[in-house]
């Protein structure tokens, strides 16, 4: 059934608001409109409210991200309002004005929208309304920049109480179009769904010229000498090498997954005298430092120090980074808050280099990092014609330690088996490895989709679901460099590697006579040469990362059962089982996991057999290629195929963390081929 018209209205205009990152920051602010429909009970018309509920993204939201209140039973709730000190009760009273079943959950900024007396309210995170907002005289300002069509509403954290302040800034003053609430964003209002629209992007494109006209040229004082950003290779280079150690600092409580900016917006703040004196002071709005924490870890030093100084000097400013948070904790916490949930930090700040930002999973990530984008330009523009002046610190963790907070997260489906794992799979662009792939990203892991086809590893990275759940490397696995680069590549994206799985390969078929020095080069440069650098530059990376980690090889049937014809890849198989044993003895020590597959009879879906391995194994046992799956079916003790999910069950049930003291073994996924028990 199609939404109500004001319902589709109002949804086209939160996309519209939502597409521009002007307007407001990812899953930032909510938009409403009210008008009448039929009730299914009485017949009778009835006043309504749609609202953008709790979560969700404007640009993105959909009719069942709405919340629909009867306006009247919401309007009550003033009757009953036992005042400031308990407002986050009324809360669980907007379920009792709900019109209907379904729908989203009501937000904390319900109030906001249902007493203010407008058909339309928008409520925004402007970076432009948010740097008046944050301003040390912004109620000057905003009285400068807007004359009397905006109004200043001082600072009140987001409930009750604000949405009665709102409504009553409104009635009191009849030609005001909105309204900017200190330290945090602004709120306007229309009768229309278009003239609610005009009036929010007025309140911040006047906001934009103001700060541009008025704002001096070098907000963030001075260039700091030696603090330039790093060419752009030599940038990328080092941010991966410090992503690692960065990741395995920041998942000190949680494990966490890594993103990295050096947008020049970072750069240049970072470049520039007065940053460590406005990082310290941290973000304002709060659906920025609820992402990004009350403030960053910053690296105090320049992008040309030597790479273990800097390493060191990032040890001392963590421990240093938890002992702060840890006291911040507890200077505020009373016995009633929830329990401090990590001192980690999640953006870490490093002069020339970039941002790194940390969350649960990409997306979460990606998103802190974006938030923090937000509060330089928040800084920038308070600075440009004040002095950018937060919220309390008291306030900020009123907000990031609030019974409302700590239950929205408690609704929050429980995480994915491989949640925060970031997963490199060599030869993933095709049959067993591709299938690895698509289970390891549907367990909740990140994955870097390594293939020497690049097209098939830029197709099946689209097909996971894009850069915030897989991205695709060229890597040819004999060539150190390209492997080094493919594992760089991965510390970019994600921060790092927790699992990697050897699948990469090719098959030479032929008896002994046949098989020339070139096949069996070509065999064991492939297999077990490249198995063994994949595996050498993983064991650095997880070592680096101080995180542990799983290194699983696809190996093979053929590994422990001599079959005719096939010396080159039995041999190659026989030698990646043995660096299972090997690698697991040796990296154990480190919380690294060896193990080991061995599939066999792997035709539907399989690069290798379909590269003419299927017709020459076909051609030895005397039968049709297309037969070859169900001949090697009838020979095994289940009488079942092997297809590629089964050999990608098998990874996740090594990985997935029910075997977790499980090191060197090989698991076989052969549907039974006795004589290749393991003994």
């Amino acid at each position: 059934m199609a939404p109500h018209s004001e319902a589709a209205a109002l949804l086209a205009r939160s996309h519209r608001l939502g597409a521009d990152p002007r307007n407001t920051n990812y899953a930032g602010g909510n938009t409403s409109a009210k008008g009448t429909a039929t009730d299914p009970v009485t017949g009778g018309e009835v006043a309504l409210m749609w609202v953008k509920g709790s979560g969700g993204d404007l640009g993105t939201l959909t009719e069942p991200g709405l919340a629909v209140l009867r306006l009247d039973r919401l309007r009550a709730l003033t009757e009953v309002y036992p005042g400031v000190e308990r407002e986050d009760e009324m809360v669980a009273a907007f379920d009792y004005c709900l019109h209907g079943k379904g729908g989203a959950t009501p937000s904390i900024d319900t109030a906001m929208h249902g007493l203010v007396d407008a058909a339309h309210v928008d409520h925004l995170h402007p970076d432009s309304g948010i740097a008046l907002a944050c301003a040390a005289d912004g109620e000057k300002l905003t009285a400068e920049c807007f004359g009397e069509k905006v109004v200043w509403v001082p600072w009140r954290r987001p409930g009750f109480q604000l949405g009665l302040d709102i409504a009553a800034v409104k009635a009191a003053h009849p030609r005001a179009i909105g309204c900017v609430l200190g330290g945090h964003g602004i709120t306007a209002w229309g009768d229309s769904a278009e003239e609610c629209e005009a009036n929010s992007l007025f309140v911040i494109r006047t906001a934009e010229t103001f700060l541009a006209e008025r704002g001096k040229a070098q907000p963030f004082g001075a260039p700091l000498q030696g603090y330039e950003a790093l060419p752009e290779a030599e940038r990328r280079s080092r941010a991966a090498e410090l992503a690692l150690l960065i990741r395995g600092l920041a998942s000190q409580d949680h494990p966490q997954v890594g993103h990295f900016d050096d947008s020049d917006t970072v750069l240049d703040f970072l470049s520039h005298t007065e940053h460590p004196r406005l990082a310290a002071l941290g973000t304002s709005c709060p659906d920025h430092f609820l992402r990004t924490k009350i403030r960053p870890l910053v690296l105090d030093l320049p992008p040309t120090a030597e790479l273990d100084a800097v390493a060191a000097r990032l040890r001392e400013l963590h421990a240093d980074y938890r002992d702060a948070y840890t006291a911040y904790y507890r200077r505020h916490a009373t016995e009633h808050s929830p329990a401090m949930r990590g001192a980690d930090p999640a953006i870490v700040l490093v002069p020339g280099v970039g941002m790194f930002s940390y969350g649960k999973d990409k997306q979460t990530a990606r998103v802190a990092g974006e938030f923090y984008l937000n509060a330089i330009n928040v800084m920038r523009g308070a600075e440009a014609v004040s002095a950018y002046a937060p919220i309390e610190e008291a306030e900020k963790f009123r907000i990031e330690y609030w019974d409302l907070e700590e239950a929205k997260l408690r609704r929050m489906p429980a995480p994915k088996p491989l949640a925060t794992r970031v997963a490199l799979v060599t030869g993933a662009g095709s049959g067993i490895g591709k299938a690895i792939a698509h289970r390891l990203v549907a367990e909740g892991a990140c994955v870097v989709v390594a293939d020497i086809d690049t097209d098939n590893a830029v197709a099946v990275a689209g097909e996971l679901g894009g850069p915030d759940k897989a991205v695709a490397v060229s890597v040819d696995v004999t060539s150190e460099e390209q492997i080094a680069q493919a594992f760089a590549a991965a510390a970019l994206a994600f921060g790092g590697v927790d699992l990697v799985v050897n699948n990469a390969g090719i098959s030479v078929s032929k008896p002994l006579l046949e098989t020339t020095a070139q096949d069996w080069d070509r065999q064991h440069a492939i297999m077990a040469r490249g198995s063994f650098l994949v595996s050498r530059e993983a064991a650095r990376v997880m070592r680096a990362q101080g995180l542990g980690g799983d290194i699983v090889y696809i190996t093979s049937k053929n590994s422990v059962f001599a079959g005719p014809n096939n010396i080159a890849y039995s041999a190659t198989k026989a030698d990646q089982a043995h660096q299972v044993r090997l690698l697991a003895a040796e990296l154990g020590e480190h919380g690294i996991r060896v193990n080991g597959i061995n599939p066999d009879g792997v035709v539907r879906g399989s690069g290798i057999f379909a590269g003419g391995w299927g017709a020459r194994r076909a051609a030895t046992y005397g039968i049709e290629e297309d037969e070859l799956g169900e001949f090697y079916a009838q020979r095994t003790l289940l009488k079942r195929e092997v297809l590629p999910q089964h050999v990608a069950a098998a990874v996740f049930a090594l990985t997935g963390g029910d075997l977790t003291h499980t090191t060197g073994l090989h698991i076989p996924v052969d549907a039974g081929v006795a004589a290749a028990f393991l003994r």
